[in-house]
């Protein structure tokens, strides 16, 4: 894999990788500035304000979190924008299920309603997470995760309104095959090719709890899929110590000419942090951020312990971008936002 030289970077972003080599975490002093608008709002009174500045240019909302408390443990999601707006489908710890919750603002959710529960006739879904969802011309479609007491695999499902679902098969359309893989597939993330009419799937595998690599597949229907015979695309990278020991649940999204790769890095099973790479074709050659790891745990603080599964969103000037932290036991979903197209590379 190849790595962003060192020209690329600010000398602010030299001077902060070099403290925080160890992969630890540096709290700066709250930003003065706040956003010029809300995720999707228009009136300044919904903006969301600075807590937090990272060298990488991502900065955390005041609302922190934005999702959780009450609800019990609420992690990894997908977010679409539709018109006036936001949808998430996240994962619902305490019903083992999907569940979706709808927005004006990105920041203030609706009740959660069950979008997909487990069918335990199945015999390999105990538990069902991790969706990822599509808009397409004739209705949803979700690729989901699901457990059972010794295998991780992924699901299948389609909608007409986003809100309730109807598997498509009741066998697992990914299942752990190759050796690298081991015991579990999941964390689907999935985009739609149009000029080559094909599913592109990234998903993660190697481990049942939390899987150690991201793999590649495609798929013409969204049931049959090929993966590729190079798999593992992405991997731990042992010369940075926050990912030095899994690498999973990506978000792959085409920007330009770029595939940028949303990413939780780990340093041990109970350490994670996000970062974000870019390549060509999604495929190979994949660039790291010089700045890694953009979102970083805040110690004390609601995520304190760890971050998880990024999914992000780019609207008109800002990238907006939810994920899962941790503090204890207790999971919960918190937004960052980044000002302007330019991520820094």
């Amino acid at each position: 894999m190849r790595e962003t030289n060192e020209q690329h970077s600010l000398i602010s972003r030299r001077k902060f990788l070099e403290l925080c080599s160890a992969g630890a975490a540096l709290t700066l002093a709250p930003s003065l500035c706040s956003l010029s608008q809300a995720i999707r709002g228009t009136t300044p009174a919904s903006t969301p304000e600075a807590t937090q500045l990272a060298v990488s240019g991502w900065v955390k909302s005041k609302f922190n979190p934005v999702l959780g408390g009450s609800l019990g443990t609420c992690y990894d999601v997908c977010v679409l924008q539709e018109g006036n707006q936001y949808r998430m489908w996240f994962s619902w710890r305490p019903q083992k299920s999907i569940a979706l919750v709808e927005s004006g603002d990105g920041i203030h959710w609706s009740s959660p309603e069950i979008s997909l529960a487990p069918d335990a006739s199945t015999g390999w879904e105990d538990e069902i997470d991790r969706p990822i969802v599509l808009k397409l011309a004739d209705g949803y479609a979700m690729w989901y995760s699901a457990q059972s007491k010794t295998y991780s695999r992924i699901g299948y499902a389609t909608s007409p309104d986003g809100r309730k679902w109807t598997r498509v098969s009741k066998d697992p359309v990914l299942s752990p095959d190759v050796a690298w893989e081991g015991n579990g597939v999941m964390c689907p993330d999935v985009i739609y090719d149009p000029s080559q009419a094909t599913f592109r799937m990234w998903y993660s595998g190697g481990n049942f709890g939390e899987p150690i690599a991201i793999g590649y597949a495609t798929s013409k229907d969204g049931i049959h899929w090929d993966k590729l015979s190079s798999n593992p695309i992405f991997s731990p990278f042992p010369g940075h110590f926050w990912e030095q020991d899994r690498v999973t649940a990506c978000q792959v999204l085409q920007h330009g000419k770029w595939h940028l790769m949303f990413y939780i890095g780990f340093s041990d099973a109970n350490h994670a942090q996000i970062g974000l790479a870019r390549s060509k074709d999604g495929i190979s050659d994949w660039e790291r951020h010089p700045a890694n790891p953009i979102i970083r745990p805040d110690v004390g603080k609601w995520d304190g312990d760890s971050v998880y599964k990024p999914f992000a969103i780019f609207d008109k000037d800002h990238w907006y971008l939810w994920y899962n932290g941790r503090l204890g036991g207790s999971e919960q979903i918190g937004l960052a936002i980044h000002a302007g197209e330019d991520l820094g590379f």
